[in-house]
C-alpha cells in the first residue's frame, strides 16, 4: 500500500533516493522496482534488518538490480549521516508525527537533497487524526511510547516545509477506507486484539489491498479528499539556495557524514550502527 505518488515526485530511473523512516520498506521497495537507487534509513534496528533482508531477497530473485539497492542503515532523522546535496529525491512517510524535533528533521532532509531535487512527505490527516486522539489516549504519546506527538494541519506542514527552504508543489489525501478502521480500533482500545468488528474490518482492508477491485478504488478517489487517513505534500528544493541547516554536534564531537557513491554499493559498505539520537 503506497501513500506517495511517484509520478508526482518525479522519480526517474537512476535517481538516488533517501527514504527517511523507511519502516519495513513499503516505499523504498517501490523506488527500487521503478529503477531508483534507494537508501533506506530507520531508527528501529529490527525494521532496518527486515528491510535489508527484503531488498537483498529482491536482488536474489531478479526482481530488482543490485544497482537499485544502495543500502539500509540505522540512523536518526534529526542527524542524517550524509553530505549536503547527496540525494535526487527524499521521501518520508508517516514519520514526522513521531518526532519531537520535526523542524530539525525536515531541515536535515532538505540539507541532503540536491538543489532541484524533489521531496515527498506524508503525515496523518488532521481531522481523522483528531477523532483518533479523542477516542483513545493510548493511540498517541505520552501513553503510547513512540506514538504520535502532534496533529498536523495541512497549513502547518506546508509552512514548515517552506521555512526549511522547499517550494511546495502540491498535496493530496489518501486511504479513506483506512480511517474507519482506526476509529474502530481506538474506540475499543488500540491494544485489543479480540474485537470482532476491528478484525473483520482489517480482513476487508487486507482483501482490498490484495485484490484492488474497481469499486473500492472509486470509493477511495471520491472519499479521500474528505476522509483520507494520510496527507501527502510534495516540494522542490530551489536551485541556488544555500543550505541553512544548523551544525550537528553529537557526544561533544562533529557528526560523521558518509558520501554515497554515484554507483551502487552493497549495504555492508554503509554504516549499520545506530547514529546517536538528538
Amino acid at each position: 500500500m503506497l501513500t506517495i505518488r511517484f509520478d508526482r515526485l518525479g522519480l526517474q530511473a537512476g535517481d538516488l533516493v533517501l527514504d527517511v523512516g523507511a519502516g519495513f520498506g513499503r516505499h523504498c521497495f517501490e523506488v527500487a522496482r521503478r529503477g531508483g537507487r534507494v537508501v533506506a534509513l530507520d531508527y528501529a534496528a529490527d525494521e532496518v534488518v527486515a528491510t535489508r533482508a527484503t531488498l537483498g531477497g529482491m536482488v536474489d530473485a531478479g526482481e530488482i538490480s543490485i544497482d537499485n539497492y544502495v543500502g539500509a542503515l540505522q540512523g536518526d532523522a534529526t542527524r542524517l549521516p550524509f553530505e549536503d546535496g547527496t540525494f535526487d529525491r527524499v521521501i518520508t512517510s508517516e514519520v514526522l508525527e513521531h518526532i519531537q524535533n520535526d523542524v530539525g528533521a525536515i531541515a536535515e532532509m532538505v540539507r541532503v537533497l540536491k538543489p532541484g531535487g524533489t521531496f515527498a512527505g506524508t503525515v496523518p490527516s488532521e481531522w481523522p487524526e483528531k477523532i483518533n486522539w479523542m477516542l483513545s489516549d493510548e493511540y498517541h504519546a505520552p501513553k503510547s511510547v513512540g506514538g504520535h506527538v502532534r496533529i498536523y494541519s495541512e497549513t502547518e506542514l506546508k509552512a514548515k516545509l517552506r521555512t526549511a527552504g522547499l517550494t511546495v508543489t502540491g498535496s493530496h489525501h489518501a486511504h479513506a477506507l483506512h480511517s474507519p478502521y482506526w476509529w474502530l480500533k481506538c474506540a475499543v482500545g488500540p491494544r485489543r486484539e479480540d474485537s470482532k468488528a476491528v478484525n473483520a474490518y482489517k480482513k476487508f482492508l487486507e482483501w482490498d489491498i490484495i485484490k484492488g477491485p474497481k469499486s473500492t478504488r472509486v470509493a477511495e478517489r471520491v472519499l479521500s479528499p474528505v476522509l483520507g487517513k494520510s496527507l501527502a505534500v510534495y516540494g522542490t528544493k530551489p536551485v541556488g539556495v544555500a543550505d541553512q541547516a544548523p551544525a550537528r554536534i553529537v557526544d561533544g564531537g562533529a557528526m560523521p557524514t558518509y558520501a554515497v557513491p554515484s554507483s551502487s554499493v552493497p549495504s555492508s559498505s554503509l554504516p549499520s550502527a545506530r547514529v546517536a539520537a538528538g
